[in-house]
């Protein structure tokens, strides 16, 4: 009796592949099917239906894992702050040189000045970097506009990013990143503001599928943060914070008391805040790009977290002042090195859990029946060849949505 054979438009075969799907492990001959930009089997061969693919690449070996993730990210801005690195080389702090003006302001004043397609020219670079690691979703914040029309603007070029490139953005409004000059002195005015006038307009623009804010003794104080939270939450948008960076004002218990999608930083996290996201099943997203680069040198609990069973991701926190990173790769060495992350919680960082942290756990981040097929193909066997390499980059093909990109 003939086998019944399964139509599909490809099938990538003969590859060691990472499903990144919990407890499945590294399968040594696995091959993926998908029809119409999605999977359709993702496994061993020896297991897999057979198939009758109008398109066949067969992998030679390579290693298969989930396109990356990048889940924090700050890629639409206009300007640079090198002389910011300078003046760190020379001793300066982060706050001081945001109270002397540089900073975030510094790169609002820069944005501000820029058009949408100014926006889009500068951050194609940036974007282009990340898709050569990999990468096939990208997070991006606003939050260098504090305008609602600067705002929207920024959200507007980072949604037309993806559609010059294929790439999947995901896009959140960080209005409650600094307190613009307009209402110096007075926070809780402009917090009002973003609560009354600038999240609504945002939510009825359809332009963020997320709402961030920087809860940090140089931004804004846990009840100002709380406010804008609830305002949020309020018009149906889910919500992540930047939390614990430079001090402990527990912006992670605050995240998850708002059933946050991720808490990001956590440098300075504590017992309380852990136990709090480990209830609340929000994710640690993890920045080493940001802690290398401003030479901090106390690192997040990761024993803690791992201990609680916090999911952990890793993003690049790609910014031109804190974090000018456009690799994950690095990122995830950066993370292994210092923050002592094992290779599999380093993988599991920029695919499963950095998908968590979007509220995409459904759609991307591993490769299972009904995903969406967005691969990385690696020209390595070995998983640990992407977490401990700092050099050459091992990206044979990146597939998204099913085809070449």
């Amino acid at each position: 009796m003939e086998t019944a054979r399964f139509s599909c438009d490809h099938v990538w075969e003969n590859a060691r592949l990472a499903t990144m799907a919990d407890n499945a492990g590294l399968f040594e001959t696995g091959i993926v099917a998908a029809a119409a930009g999605r999977i359709l089997y993702a496994g061993p061969a020896a297991e897999a239906p057979a198939f009758c693919p109008k398109g066949r690449t067969d992998c030679q070996g390579r290693l298969i894992t989930p396109g990356l993730v990048d889940c924090h990210t700050h890629l639409v801005h206009a300007g640079n702050r090198t002389s910011e690195a300078e003046a760190r080389v020379a001793g300066a702090t982060y706050a001081e040189i945001a109270r002397a003006g540089g900073g975030i302001m510094a790169t609002v004043r820069a944005t501000r000045a820029a058009t949408e397609n100014d926006l889009v020219a500068q951050s194609l670079p940036r974007l282009d970097a990340l898709l050569r690691d990999g990468v096939t979703t990208v997070e991006i914040k606003s939050g260098y506009g504090l305008t609602v029309a600067d705002e929207l603007k920024m959200l507007h070029a980072a949604r037309q990013l993806g559609t010059l490139r294929p790439v999947a953005i995901r896009t959140s409004f960080l209005g409650a990143h600094a307190v613009p000059p307009e209402y110096a002195g007075d926070a809780d005015g402009y917090v009002a503001h973003m609560c009354e006038v600038m999240i609504p307009a945002v939510a009825a623009a359809g332009l963020a599928d997320a709402v961030d804010a920087f809860c940090e003794h140089i931004a804004f104080s846990p009840a100002q943060t709380g406010r804008v939270l609830a305002a949020a939450r309020a018009h149906g948008l889910p919500v992540k914070l930047h939390a614990e960076q430079l001090s402990n004002q527990g912006g992670a218990a605050l995240a998850a008391r708002h059933q946050a999608l991720s808490a990001d930083h956590l440098e300075y996290l504590d017992a309380s805040g852990i136990a709090a996201m480990a209830a609340a099943g929000t994710v640690a997203v993890l920045l080493p790009g940001a802690f290398f680069h401003l030479r901090e040198t106390q690192a997040p609990p990761v024993v803690a977290l791992r201990a609680a069973n916090v999911p952990m991701a890793i993003a690049t926190d790609c910014n031109p002042g804190t974090s000018p990173l456009t690799s994950l790769l690095l990122a995830m060495n950066m993370a292994a090195t210092l923050f002592r992350m094992t290779v599999p919680e380093c993988l599991a960082g920029v695919t499963r859990n950095a998908a968590r942290a979007l509220g995409m756990a459904h759609e991307i981040g591993t490769l299972e029946p009904g995903r969406r097929c967005d691969l990385a193909i690696w020209d390595v066997a070995n998983p640990a060849d992407l977490v401990c390499r700092m050099g050459p980059n091992a990206l044979y093909a990146r597939i998204f949505n099913g085809v070449a990109a």
